[in-house]
């Protein structure tokens, strides 16, 4: 069996694409929770703030040298990690939302009582000569 026949038959299991599938609306999320925290959630706790723009907040611990036109700008940028923070959360909210979603689907499922098994060739000619033989009983005086 050659690497290639071997690479198809991994690919064309059901998990392997199901976990494609997950990755690729998994970063389609991502960038739908990013413009909602940047644009949507922030600009109201910014101007909460007096209209500070959250995602620039820093603490600046060596500023940039105006002599030398170097960037040597060293600050800690904690507003960035705020925005990251609530992304995470929100992220964090909408699966633990789909999990308790698919675990109360599941549930219900387990509730739902199984259909009695049909009965076997056996049990079924037995039922057939009761049936019979109370028919039989009943057609006599």
């Amino acid at each position: 069996m050659s690497i290639f026949s071997e690479f198809r038959e991994f690919i064309a299991r059901g998990n392997v694409i199901d976990l494609a599938v997950g990755v690729i609306v998994g970063a389609a999320f991502n960038d739908i929770v990013k413009s909602l925290v940047d644009q949507v959630v922030m600009p109201p706790i910014g101007l909460l703030l007096s209209g500070v723009d959250f995602s620039h907040l820093e603490f600046v611990l060596k500023p940039d040298n105006p002599i030398t036109k170097a960037n040597e700008l060293v600050a800690i940028q904690y507003g960035a990690f705020l925005n990251t923070m609530i992304k995470f959360t929100i992220v964090a909210w909408v699966v633990f939302l789909i999990v308790k979603g698919v675990n109360a689907v599941r549930r219900k499922d387990a509730e739902k009582p199984a259909a009695p098994p049909a009965p076997t060739a056996q049990e079924a000619l037995l039922i057939e000569i009761r049936d019979l033989l109370k028919s039989q009983g009943a057609a006599k005086p």
